[in-house]
């Protein structure tokens, strides 16, 4: 199974939330299917296509993450 990218946006439309409970939840540690990381102040996130399929069961295509 290839990984790639999911980007916050897509993962927040498949998991039916906004975009701001993606990010805060990423930038805690919450979610084991990604991390977010702090450039000086700026975030910059991934989420694991892999380990977010495994976590919350929804199937993502590559194709969506474009």
């Amino acid at each position: 199974m290839k990984v790639f990218n999911v980007p916050v946006a897509v993962a927040a439309k498949l998991m039916n939330k906004n975009v701001e409970f993606l990010y805060m939840g990423l930038q805690q540690g919450i979610f084991p299917f990604g991390y977010a990381v702090k450039t000086s102040t700026k975030y910059s996130y991934f989420i694991s296509s892999v380990k977010f399929e495994e976590y919350t069961g929804i199937k993502v295509n590559e194709h969506e993450t474009v």
